[in-house]
């Protein structure tokens, strides 16, 4: 809301401010505050994202939208107004750093273009209200929704609509329409006369690739997301291998009019030349990095770029590429999990995201945790990409990512203890966005 900005003094407001705060009554419920107006949560168990493991009982004061005080148990008693979360364990609200709002799931190009040929902007974009109430409803307080795949800015209408208290959702940040070269991206193998829509804005040259940065953050993006690669196959020495789409030149002109304008590029990377060009260029994520040489590693590391590995999604649609004709897809897996061993090896600094959107959204997310243990992580690294990690990457670290005095009252809860069974994250019982209580998903 922005107060009075909205709502000039004039007859007749009062009434339309009454009915919306009935209105947005019905999206979030405060939990009950006692007579200091605080609200309190008597948690079972806490790991408060600062390191080391859960702790015992604890109490949480929030007043506002704001943590207040984290003690525990043992130094006396909370109010008897207090939520009973004793018999669970309270996190940080979770972060999935690459997800697809508008996107309804893509095995294949069929999947893909009956989405964008068949589906108006405005039905995506209702879709879009129901996936992000779900994602929320998991736990995930925050996202960064990383394109809208042929909607415009309809994204940055979402985000808006969360923020207003219009909708429930998380909060968002948004890379609207993403960037690719002419020709590299769907659709596909229409007749030449017909015009048929695109799943991302077309950039050719140095001076297009600054003018569509600058379009973009116009528009209200946070992000700005470029595909750097495509086609790719399994070279003899088991690389994986790819056609880059962007120039150097290309990638560095983004690069450079986004960070001028202070605002971070996510890529598209999944094998060796696009991952290579994008680190060169100075990005800020690698998206997927199904494949990335150890050269590359080390200058992730040296400059600070963060890997959001993507792995389930990867799993999902394996057989059905393979099926439709690209069995490369069913050997990315072992690339992928070597990579993956490879850069936590390294010291990457790793970010949970699961592109989902990429894969249906009424299946979880978090099972993205199970996999990144699978692959190597301890569970608590695992927690921390989608924790402190997802903050860092999002520059809220101020903000989120934590449980402590002065961070917004993201919170959520789970049976047992998530640093012993990862999968505890798959069945949230509880959450809360801003201080506001809100619906769980039923398992």
């Amino acid at each position: 809301m922005r107060g009075s900005k909205l709502f000039p003094r004039r007859p007749g407001w009062c009434a339309v401010l009454a009915a919306l705060v009935i209105e947005l009554s019905l999206c979030a419920q405060p939990a009950v505050a006692d007579d200091a107006g605080s609200t309190w949560l008597h948690c079972g168990g806490l790991w408060d994202g600062r390191g080391g493991k859960a702790t015992g009982p604890a109490y949480i004061e929030i007043r506002g939208d704001r943590i207040v005080t984290v003690r525990s148990a043992s130094d006396g008693a909370a109010p008897a107004s207090a939520v009973d979360l004793s018999a669970l364990t309270c996190l940080p609200g979770l972060i999935d750093s690459h997800t697809h709002v508008l996107l309804q799931g893509d095995i294949t190009a069929d999947d893909y273009d009956a989405q964008l040929l068949k589906q108006s902007p405005e039905y995506r974009t209702i879709l879009a209200t129901v996936n992000a109430k779900r994602i929320l409803s998991w736990g995930f307080t925050t996202i960064r929704d990383i394109e809208t795949e042929g909607a415009g800015y309809a994204d940055v209408d979402v985000k808006k609509a969360i923020e207003r208290g219009i909708i429930p959702g998380p909060r968002m940040q948004v890379a609207t329409r993403a960037m690719d070269v002419t020709g590299a991206y769907p659709l596909h193998g229409y007749a030449p006369a017909v015009v048929v829509p695109k799943g991302v804005q077309e950039v050719d040259g140095p001076v297009g690739a600054r003018r569509a940065v600058r379009e973009q953050i116009y528009h209200g993006a946070d992000w700005i997301k470029v595909y750097s690669d495509r086609s790719y196959q399994v070279m003899p020495n088991g690389v994986l291998d790819d056609i880059p789409t962007f120039t150097l030149e290309e990638l560095r002109a983004v690069v450079d009019e986004a960070h001028r304008q202070r605002h971070k590029v996510a890529s598209h990377a999944m094998a060796l030349q696009g991952v290579h060009n994008s680190v060169e260029a100075g990005v800020d994520s690698i998206e997927h990095g199904n494949y990335i040489a150890d050269e590359d590693l080390r200058t992730m590391v040296q400059k600070g770029i963060w890997y959001v590995p993507t792995i389930y999604v990867g799993e999902y649609v394996a057989e059905g590429r393979a099926a439709a004709g690209a069995p490369v897809w069913k050997q990315m897996g072992e690339i992928h999990e070597k990579t993956f061993r490879r850069a936590l090896k390294a010291g990457v600094k790793i970010a949970f995201g699961t592109d989902i959107g990429g894969f249906d959204w009424h299946i979880n997310p978090a099972r993205e945790f199970a996999l990144m243990v699978k692959w190597g992580m301890t569970p608590e690294q695992a927690l921390r990409a989608a924790t402190v990690g997802g903050a860092e990457l999002l520059g809220w670290s101020d903000r989120l990512g934590t449980v402590e005095p002065g961070k917004l009252a993201d919170i959520v809860a789970v049976a047992g203890n998530p640093l012993e069974d990862i999968t505890r994250l798959e069945h949230v019982r509880f959450v809360m966005k801003a201080g506001a209580v809100q619906d769980v998903a039923t398992p």
